[in-house]
């Protein structure tokens, strides 16, 4: 289980992310971009994933990570739920949400291998 206070820290250590109100939620962005929400009411945040990163991280545990139920999970946007995800997973999903929004300069200084993939 993450609380809310440490789902903060834990999505405020990006470079260069920010925490803005979104509707009746917050987001964390880069630049202008979201990377991912937080429902607190729900207690669960929905990451901005890649296809492959999507269904990697929804093979773990469809009632931890699954893809929102519509056209914007088919977008990539993905739902955590914070009641049952372990920090070192949530991490990993955030980390993953981060390189797919960043600019490649910003993606690579959190996964160094990051420019080697394209």
């Amino acid at each position: 289980m993450v609380n809310v206070n440490t789902f903060r820290q834990m999505a405020l250590s990006f470079p260069e992310m920010s925490e803005q109100p979104h509707f009746d939620k917050s987001s964390f962005k880069v630049g202008k971009k979201i990377v991912v929400t937080l429902n607190i009411k729900e207690n669960r945040c929905c990451v901005k994933l890649s296809e492959i990163d999507q269904g990697l991280f929804s093979a773990f545990d469809r009632t931890v990570i699954y893809p929102v139920p519509n056209k914007w999970g088919k977008q990539g946007w993905t739902l955590v739920s914070l009641e049952k995800v372990n920090e070192e997973t949530l991490l990993d999903a955030l980390r993953a949400a981060y390189c797919e929004v960043a600019p490649k300069k910003l993606a690579a200084l959190v996964r160094p291998d990051y420019d080697d993939q394209f």
